[in-house]
Formats: structure tokens, sequence, C-alpha cells
């Protein structure tokens, strides 16, 4: 069985996780979330010989996305995702950039993607879930067979998404988390958009916002 790998890369002064998924079979490969630093993620590519295939974005903030059009245009390859809702933050990339000092390009997705969507990478595929919260059109890819989660600012280790910035809702992040996450099995290895890996299981013991002793779950 083929699997799906992950290599991550911090970049921007956010230190934002920028993974690149890759299919071990084919050797294929997505860059999620590209939010800056080119250099450093297709030199990462390069050096562990994989074929870039897609681009993918689970939201609209400058840190996570702006580099996406630039990278899109240098390998000539297709962004998919978020979700519709996030346009305006897609929108207003630029402008986001210039706010924190970091070069910034405004993007529109080659595919807006939903809730039970499937997106493919060399020979697997990946499921999207809708994750809004810390974004109105936050998503999540998930590879089953590889119990892997990219999950962009939705869940961190010991902590969670932001949602005081624009459109962002605190109750819509904890159904998203409890809702849609949980379900997918306590083994489930996640991704986040800053900071190190963690599991699903881990967060539901000590997780300061989401454990189940915090949210009184059994």
């Amino acid at each position: 069985m083929s699997l799906i790998k992950a290599l991550i890369h911090p970049v921007t002064p956010f230190q934002q996780n920028a993974p690149i998924l890759y299919c071990e079979e084919s050797k294929k490969c997505a860059f999620i979330d590209p939010g800056g630093d080119i250099n450093i993620l297709l030199g990462a590519a390069k050096d562990n010989d994989l074929i870039p295939e897609k681009i993918f974005l689970t939201h609209g903030h400058a840190d996570h996305a702006g580099a996406a059009n630039e990278l899109a245009k240098i390998l000539s390859l297709e962004i998919e995702g978020p979700h519709r809702e996030d346009l305006f933050l897609l929108e207003s990339l630029e402008s986001q950039g210039k706010m924190f000092g970091m070069q910034a390009q405004n993007c529109t997705p080659d595919r807006w993607l939903d809730d039970g969507d499937e997106v493919q990478l060399g020979h697997e595929t990946l499921k999207v879930i809708f994750c809004p919260g810390h974004t109105p059109g936050h998503i999540v890819f998930y590879h089953p067979e590889s119990k892997l989660a990219a999950v962009g600012d939705v869940l961190f280790r010991g902590s969670i998404g932001r949602t005081d910035l624009p459109r962002g809702n605190h109750q819509d992040l904890l159904d998203s988390i409890t809702k849609k996450l949980w379900p997918l099995g306590e083994e489930i290895l996640f991704i986040s958009g800053h900071g190190p890996v963690s599991t699903f299981g881990q967060e539901r013991k000590d997780n300061a916002f989401v454990a189940d002793a915090v949210l009184n779950q059994s």
C-alpha cells in the first residue's frame, strides 16, 4: 500500500509549517500552505527527488497562502482549496502581507473545495474536511490510509487556532475540532500550521482548550 509522507519546513517570519506531502510510490508532491520562502520549499522537493504536482491551501491567511500564486506560476501548478468562504482573504493577501512586513500576492484557486470533496496526489486520494472557525473557509486535508491530517490553524499541540481575526468564530472552531476531527480517531497524526506534530488522542488528553476533561466529554 502506498502511503502519504510529509516533509515539514517552517517558512515566513511566523514560522508557519508548509508541509510537502508526497505519494511514496509515485514521488508526486503537493505543497500545502506555501506562505513564503519558496526557495526553501523548492530545494526540499528537489533534494528528495519529488515531482511537484499541486498546491493545496487550508485557508487564506498570508503566512499560509502568500506565495501560492508565485509558486503556481513558477511550476505551472494548480491551486486547490480552501473553501469559497475564504475568498475575501485570498483577495487581500497583498495587503495582509504589507501589514506584517512580508511579500504576498493575491490568489484565486483553480478549484474551491468543500466538505466531502476529494483531491488526488499521485496514486492517493485525500479527503477534504470543512473546518471553519479560525477562518470561515478553513479546510483540512486527510489521508485515512496513512492516518495523517494537515490541519492548518484549526488545532495545535496544546492549543487551538485564533478566532479574533476577521470572521473567526470560537464556537465554530470548537465544533470543527470535536465533531469533524475527533471522530477520525485518536491515533491520527496531525501537522498544524505552527509548532510540532501531535495526535488527536494526545490533544483529547491534555489540550488546554479542547481536552475531553475541559469540554466535559467522555
